[in-house]
């Protein structure tokens, strides 16, 4: 929806999730020499202050980033996410928050290349800014992501992370990322996808991940966060999750001793929980 700003939630619980398996897969992409592209559906700003603006109206980061930032027992999967959102923060302040695409482009060498949707006006206006240096190496379109992707596809090298991350504010979202995805796999069967959903009461999101499942039958890991009971008014976030196609195969174990301990560092009540589970070829 065009009234959605990615600012107000920057650095909460879900983006600790899903940032820290972002950079994950894109590392392990850059393992090999070949050349790889990052496709965004839903971009955003791509960097966010949490000293002023948005982020200061709802103090998100304070339920996930900030509750890691300091410490100095993280897992693997954190460390590598943690160091990057540092290296934003120079001075030592957490004053800053990396969107996936500024994760990408640290992560990203001199032969990859990133594209980006994002609809939202002033979103794309900041997200031109700061990507204002990058040359045709990141590629910017003012657009709708779900349909933009597909003439992307399949990217020239062969290889590729692509990130399907809607607000799912829009109850219709849930809809079109099963279309966008089926679509994608038709045309890049061998692509990397993560698929981001919240956890809310809605019934799209409660069989969301069913629905990815029949999208994919094999070879897909799906990984979940849970950091409170749902809402008593039946409104906000307490969760959410990730769904991964063709993800590498060191993922899992990963997130297996990464999942527990966000459980401990983030959970907010007795409800909190983690879910993993993976299906091979």
């Amino acid at each position: 929806m065009l009234s959605y700003r990615h600012a107000f939630h920057a650095g909460n619980h879900a983006d600790v999730l899903k940032h820290a398996v972002v950079v994950q897969l894109l590392q392990h992409l850059a393992q090999k020499d070949k050349a790889f592209w990052y496709i965004d559906t839903h971009a955003g700003a791509g960097v966010y202050s949490l000293t002023d603006g948005f982020a200061t109206k709802t103090g998100e980061f304070e339920t996930g980033i900030a509750k890691i930032w300091a410490k100095r027992d993280l897992p693997g999967l954190l460390k590598d996410y943690v160091k990057e959102v540092k290296a934003l923060n120079a001075d030592g302040a957490l004053q800053f928050y990396p969107g996936s695409p500024y994760l990408a482009w640290r992560v990203m060498r001199e032969q990859d290349r990133m594209r980006l949707f994002e609809l939202h006006s002033t979103e794309i206006d900041v997200l031109r800014h700061n990507f204002r240096d990058a040359g045709r190496r990141a590629v910017l379109f003012e657009g709708d992501g779900f349909d933009g992707i597909i003439k992307l596809l399949p990217p020239p090298p062969r290889r590729a992370l692509v990130l399907i991350d809607p607000s799912y504010e829009d109850k219709r979202d849930y809809a079109r990322t099963l279309n966008c995805l089926e679509e994608s796999l038709k045309r890049f069967a061998t692509g990397t996808y993560a698929i981001w959903y919240p956890q809310v009461t809605r019934l799209e999101s409660q069989r969301f991940a069913d629905q990815l499942k029949r999208v994919q039958p094999k070879n897909w890991l799906h990984a979940s966060l849970t950091v409170s009971k749902p809402p008593v008014d039946g409104f906000g976030l307490f969760g959410s999750g990730l769904f991964i196609v063709n993800p590498p195969y060191t993922l899992a174990g990963e997130l297996k001793e990464t999942l527990p301990y966000l459980v401990d560092a983030l959970g907010q009540d007795s409800k909190a929980a983690f879910k993993l589970e993976h299906r091979g070829d």
